[in-house]
């Protein structure tokens, strides 16, 4: 006879170890109560304007001409040309086509076929906090060990100090997601640096999330890590379509690193997605095409918005840390008197009608992130407007 189970036993069953302690996405979670409650999202980072129409037609042109079958499991060829051109005129690297460049199911799959791919149980993965949330699950999946390495405000800096003593012989790898997601920071040629140097020296890798370098402000430089010296071999450099080109729910992403690592890399893709979609890497191709003209117009859109959001929230009584890149404002809320960020960030989405996301699901120390919450202003600027009415209650 089958053995009756309670609902707590059936859970606890059939639940493995290594999501015992995953949680709903907060960032996911906010974005689903700003539907529920009918508020302004400056949760999730998605825009709400139309994706440029040139990209859209070569996707609806692509499943026109029934490109609509599986491609090479690591990408179709003429999406990894043009990926591997577009490295060769932005950044001046060359990547093969065919051994070096794979492409995923968006930058989040490329992250944990990534780190599935280098990492064994108990190596050593050294995370900069605040981080992205995604960071947390992929390195617990892996059986990894994080090491936290703190950014501190107002400007998000780390101590180099504290990053050396993160290193050790055990250290498998470093994430560097720069521009950052949730800060806004852009670290610098000489933070790098100090990275390359600590990487080469422990015998490490980067992996890099590089998927806002295209969204900077006030003339800075985005410097990919892998063009650092000795670190063409030692880097894995992960991006996507998403962002740059305001197609979120495409899941087109790319990883480019050396033939053996891009060796298994690939044999984990393979059989975590199959591939990317067929007609929207082809799109890609188009895309990647985009002049400098779209790539400095991109910029000077979020910068609008940036300075926006900014008056905005200063407005309506928060204090919010100013971004160098990405689209997201970090901002501190000790001044309104709520106990913790979750309960204000339940506050602003019910009962102001603007949803963001608590800060500390961006820290795993506890009590860290308490006095932060984090808005994003991908969105039209009637949108961020209507925010901005809402929130005046807010401070009333």
């Amino acid at each position: 006879m089958q053995a009756a189970h309670s609902g707590l036993e059936r859970r606890e069953r059939f639940r493995s170890n290594r999501t015992s302690h995953f949680v709903e996405s907060v960032i996911r979670e906010m974005s689903r109560l700003a539907n529920q409650h009918g508020a302004v999202n400056l949760a999730q980072g998605f825009p709400d304007f139309p994706a440029p129409a040139s990209i859209k037609q070569a996707a609806i042109d692509a499943i026109e001409a029934d490109i609509n079958q599986y491609p090479i499991t690591w990408g179709a060829k003429p999406f990894r040309d043009a990926i591997s051109a577009k490295y060769k005129r932005t950044y001046g690297l060359e990547f093969d086509p065919e051994r070096e460049i794979t492409v995923t199911c968006g930058s989040t799959e490329a992250m944990i076929a990534t780190l599935l791919a280098t990492t064994n149980p108990g190596d050593e993965v050294i995370v900069f906090e605040p981080f992205y949330e995604n960071y947390f699950p992929d390195t617990q999946l892996c059986a990894a060990t994080r090491k936290l390495v703190t950014l501190r405000p107002p400007h998000w800096t780390f101590d180099p100090d504290e990053l050396r003593r993160a290193f050790n012989k055990n250290t498998k790898a470093i994430i560097i997601n720069t521009p950052n997601n949730p800060t806004g920071r852009v670290f610098t040629r000489e933070e790098l640096t100090v990275i390359a140097n600590l990487c080469q020296e422990f015998d490490a890798l980067a992996i890099t999330d590089e998927i806002y370098e295209h969204i900077l402000y006030d003339g800075l430089e985005h410097v990919t890590p892998m063009s650092l010296p000795g670190m063409r071999d030692r880097t894995v450099l992960i991006n996507s379509m998403s962002k740059t080109y305001s197609v979120t729910g495409w899941r087109v992403g790319w990883t480019l690193a050396a033939p053996d690592l891009t060796e298994s890399i690939r044999k984990v893709h393979d059989f975590l997605t199959v591939g990317a979609a067929s007609p929207l890497q082809q799109a890609g191709v188009h895309a990647l095409d985009s002049s400098d003209d779209y790539y400095r117009d991109l910029s000077h859109h979020y910068g609008e918005r940036r300075d926006l959001i900014l008056e905005i929230l200063s407005g309506a009584g928060f204090a919010p840390l100013k971004p160098e890149g990405a689209y997201y404002v970090m901002a501190d809320i000790a001044g309104f008197g709520f106990k913790n960020d979750r309960e204000f960030a339940r506050h602003l989405v019910e009962k102001v009608g603007v949803s963001a996301v608590p800060g500390s699901s961006f820290f795993e120390t506890a009590g860290v992130g308490d006095q932060w919450i984090r808005f994003c202003f991908c969105k039209k600027i009637e949108t961020l407007e209507a925010a901005r009415d809402r929130l005046r209650a807010l401070k009333a």
